[in-house]
């Protein structure tokens, strides 16, 4: 089958030949391959100026990041049999990595599939399509996972700010079997209820998996506070481990109430308090009252989601970690995480750096994470590698 052609500009070609898989909308040569020419999820073979086939993509003239890259190969039919091998790769390497079906199955760029994300909550699927070119083939993406995972249920949570880029709906569509209000999952031998339709994302974190259990590893003992703790990911395996204490602080009242069932579901509940405030709020309050906390853990949402937000994001992440210090007990730990892509882990290591030190306390970092393996790094995408955190022991001053 043969596709529409778009022309890159001279020289456009240097990062898509390194292995990146985007192409933005002023590095096509508009005079070859006019923009308007295209609708939005056309699939196309993109060009190098001097003629050379590059590649297969889907294209959205309307968008910043205009093409994205399917496949090196020019011979390829983007169809069934398409999916059906990206998809069974992807399954392939989490059966291989986990025991259990729960995990991201789709990470998007990395497993080939730019513009999907897939998580899986057992026998149901979590799927966010955030490109026109992925959702022109949705139906035939249901049909691939149904054969591969057989699924009792399968969700499209179109509930994310990317799909207005693409002009793409809002609305949630469960496009096969009955979703139960709450889901059952196991992470770290730690058991918690999930909403999959009304959580944040797809439902769940699986991101900070292998952090998370680090973390509750040091927890036997001692004073924890959950920062951001959503429905309890880090908090629950810290009670579940021996902790005395464990206080979980967000926004969300129906996140917290999750966090409360799963908390009874692991019979922890008696150490537990969940506390529904603003988390700025709750530190100053905190460092008011002169409360302390022998482990913190602050796993904020995404600060800087655009890049001219930088400023005001480092600010933010700043004085968390700032506050964060001030309630921290002498020799506590605190767990300091960005899921910002654009803070990168030297700004995170620069503001923990200058927070100890403005506040006159000893901080070393014994330990660093990332993303788990459902969350593979593409090498030529730093894009896909977005999540940091430094695990960091802190004193008074030597």
């Amino acid at each position: 089958m043969s596709y529409p052609e778009l022309f890159l500009k001279k020289n456009e070609d240097k990062r898509l030949r390194q292995g990146h898989l985007w192409v933005f909308s002023n590095e096509v040569d508009i005079q070859r391959s006019p923009l308007e020419q295209f609708t939005a999820g056309d699939v196309v073979v993109v060009h190098e100026a001097g003629g050379k086939a590059l590649g297969i993509a889907y294209l959205n003239p309307h968008a910043l990041i205009c093409a994205r890259m399917l496949t090196r190969k020019t011979n390829v039919k983007i169809g069934e049999s398409f999916f059906k091998s990206r998809l069974s790769q992807a399954l392939s390497l989490r059966e291989r990595l986990f025991d259990k079906p729960y995990y991201r199955l789709v990470f998007g760029e990395s497993d080939g599939l730019p513009g999907l994300v897939i998580d899986r909550f057992g026998s149901v699927l979590s799927v966010q399509i955030t490109t026109a070119g992925i959702e022109k083939y949705k139906e035939v993406l249901v049909k691939v996972l149904l054969e591969l995972v057989a699924p009792s249920a399968i969700l499209l949570k179109n509930d994310n700010s990317q799909r207005q880029l693409e002009n793409l709906s809002l609305e949630p569509e469960l496009v096969y079997g009955a979703l139960p209000e709450q889901l059952l999952i196991e992470e770290n031998n730690v058991r918690f209820l999930v909403n999959v339709a009304e959580g944040q994302k797809t439902g769940w974190f699986y991101d900070h998996r292998n952090s998370r259990a680090q973390f509750a590893q040091y927890a036997r003992g001692l004073k924890v506070l959950d920062l951001f703790s959503y429905a309890g990911a880090w908090g629950i395996p810290a009670a579940a481990a021996g902790a005395v204490e464990v206080c979980c602080v967000d926004s969300s009242e129906s996140a917290l109430a999750l966090a409360a069932a799963s908390a009874e579901l692991n019979r922890v509940q008696d150490k537990m308090q969940f506390v529904r405030s603003d988390v700025f709020e709750f530190l100053k309050l905190a460092r008011e009252q002169q409360q302390h906390y022998d482990m913190i853990v602050l796993d904020p949402p995404a600060l800087i989601k655009r890049k001219k937000d930088f400023k005001a994001g480092y600010e933010a992440y700043r004085r968390l970690n700032h506050l964060a210090l001030q309630v921290l007990s002498n020799n506590g730990i605190l767990v300091s995480a960005s899921c910002s892509h654009h803070l990168s882990r030297d700004n995170l290591h620069e503001i923990l750096r200058s927070s100890a030190r403005h506040i006159d306390r000893h901080l070393v970092f014994f330990g660093s994470g990332g993303q788990g393996p459902d969350h593979p790094i593409h090498p030529a995408l730093p894009e896909t590698d977005y999540l940091k955190t430094y695990f960091c022991a802190v004193s008074s001053r030597l």
